[in-house]
């Protein structure tokens, strides 16, 4: 049985080294509430801190990856907001920049991330999906940035919406709240690969944290944390850091990773995943 443990909402289970982080809070279809992020945030720090962490699944359960933020919370924020001093930092804007901050945390983990969406992801569960590395949705899966159709703006998730579809189709979903699904949504690039049901999607998962774990995993690390600089550093200190980086991996894992190949066998690192395992790490009691 894989570890796990439970916290507002939030179930996390390890297996194979993979964390499967699972909302469960069906009364509000696994909305975005401060104590929930404050959960996922606790999954996102263990596994950047525990090297054994090879990935994280982010799932909801119930049918419903997530459907953003709190509504039932929006008009207890701006009575705080009418009733805050002048002099004061305005509550909803630092109630609001605090997902920002998650959100932030979640785009750099260093180790693979997975979003598994089947049914809604509205909002900030559209926001959780972009800022993962590869999405997985059931053919049924909506996605809507509807934050506009409630008079406010999808405000902290918007650069990782665009970094993942692009300003121009982040302001098409934005300023309209369309809906999409299916092979619209892959079209789109929010969507990697569809399953056609939630057994299929477990299966999905499984197929791709097999791939995963074919690689080496402090060389994932180390890949994902370059590519996060490229771009946003000069190139040509950043390509001399880059092999320093290569030694670094060839004289600790690429040496396995080398050998493996030669002699034609598994590298030691190897792990293979199948549904029923997936199923298990995502149940809920």
């Amino acid at each position: 049985m894989p570890d796990t443990s439970q916290n507002d909402g939030v179930i996390v289970r390890r297996a194979n080294g993979v964390l499967f982080a699972t909302l469960n809070i069906p009364a509000t279809r696994n909305a975005l509430a401060p104590e929930v992020v404050a959960a996922l945030a606790a999954a996102v720090e263990q596994a950047e801190s525990d090297p054994e962490v090879r990935a994280l699944v982010l799932r909801g359960a119930g049918g419903i990856f997530s459907a953003g933020g709190n509504v039932g919370n929006f008009q207890a924020r701006l009575q705080a907001r009418l009733q805050a001093d002048a002099s004061q930092d305005d509550p909803v804007a630092t109630r609001n920049r605090q997902f920002g901050y998650f959100m932030e945390r979640l785009s750099v983990l260093p180790v693979p991330v997975i979003a598994a969406v089947d049914g809604a992801a509205m909002g900030g569960g559209m926001g959780l999906a972009c800022a993962a590395d590869i999405v997985l949705a059931t053919r049924d899966a909506r996605f809507a940035l509807s934050e506009t159709t409630l008079g406010i703006i999808a405000a902290q998730i918007a650069p990782f919406v665009v970094q993942r579809l692009g300003a121009v189709a982040t302001r098409r979903l934005g300023l309209t709240g369309e809906r999409v699904s299916g092979q619209p949504a892959v079209a789109l690039g929010l969507v990697d690969q569809l399953a056609e049901d939630s057994a299929e999607l477990d299966a999905l998962i499984a197929e791709w944290l097999t791939r995963i774990g074919r690689c080496g995993p402090q060389a994932n690390r180390v890949f994902k944390t370059l590519v996060g600089r490229c771009g946003q550093e000069p190139v040509a200190p950043l390509l001399d850091e880059a092999s320093r980086l290569f030694a670094q991996c060839m004289r600790r894992e690429g040496a396995e990773g080398v050998a493996a190949f030669r002699e034609k066998r598994d590298v030691s690192w190897v792990a293979r995943f199948d549904a029923d395992t997936v199923r298990a790490a995502q149940a809920v009691a």
